[in-house]
């Protein structure tokens, strides 16, 4: 007797504890997150900087049909519409973030998140009455429609082969697309000038003025010591009568001058 009740009481008792069970609420998604320190689907290591990293995830981007809505040196982020049916609507906004890695300067560490936003169409009712007063209390119906796009939902795409797609593009972007190439410190070295030979400091010679010199007064010599011919001025002489052709007799005239010394 006594074991028949106590296997009543523990089938009893086990049924109380998985109807308890059945009746409890799911736990929410947000606190089953783990964060645990392993490897993160949402993040990949790459060998290049963080600006060369973030130039390849705009591209894989851009060739996938994203709007690139904020660029940064570390940072990208764009988004992607989709209309599954003619009264449903998704749009997903891709973050990329780059951060320099944790080995050497030449690595980079890339993290991406996608949410997926929803909206539906939402339509809506609405009418009103008009009431005559001169046909009595006759009132006429008037019903107008309002359509417009609601967002129903909000969630982070999970991990899976979306990121491992998006992670490939990028490496294949890296590959193909040019790299900046850092100067490195060690490498630069600086050479000093070479310093100017010093000129000397010529003193200034002092300016002597020219010497004057003596002024003879000049004289001029008296007449007398001059060896001048005087010239005699000749009386005129009269010109002879014409001789047989109407010529004169130039032989008076032709006359030397006396000189007197």
């Amino acid at each position: 007797m006594r074991t028949s009740f106590s296997k009543l009481t523990a089938a009893s008792l086990l049924g109380l504890l998985a109807l308890a069970a059945c009746s409890s609420a799911p736990q929410p998604k947000f606190q089953q997150e783990q964060f645990d320190t392993g490897a993160s689907p949402f993040a990949r290591n790459f060998n290049a900087s963080t600006t060369d990293t973030c130039e390849a995830a705009r591209r894989a981007l851009l060739s996938q049909g994203y709007m690139t809505t904020l660029t940064h040196p570390d940072t990208v982020d764009g988004t992607k519409n989709f209309q599954p049916t003619g009264d449903s609507h998704i749009v997903v906004e891709f973050h990329v973030v780059c951060t320099p890695g944790e080995e050497t300067a030449d690595t980079s560490i890339v993290y991406v998140n996608a949410v997926q936003n929803g909206f539906a169409l939402k339509k809506s009712d609405t009418s009103a009455s008009v009431g005559l007063s001169v046909l009595g209390s006759l009132s006429l119906p008037i019903r107008s429609n309002n359509d417009a796009m609601v967002k129903i939902s909000s969630e982070t795409i999970p991990s899976g082969t979306f990121y491992d797609r998006f992670f490939a593009l990028l490496n294949h972007y890296l590959q193909t697309v040019v790299r900046t190439m850092p100067v490195k410190s060690n490498d630069v070295t600086s050479t000093p000038l070479p310093a100017l030979a010093a000129v000397p400091v010529v003193a200034p010679v002092p300016l002597v003025p020219a010497p004057k010199l003596a002024t003879t007064p000049v004289v001029a010599p008296p007449s007398s010591a001059l060896n001048v011919p005087v010239l005699t001025p000749v009386a005129p002489t009269a010109l002879e009568s014409p001789d047989a052709l109407g010529r004169p007799d130039m032989t008076q005239a032709a006359s030397a001058p006396s000189v007197s010394p």
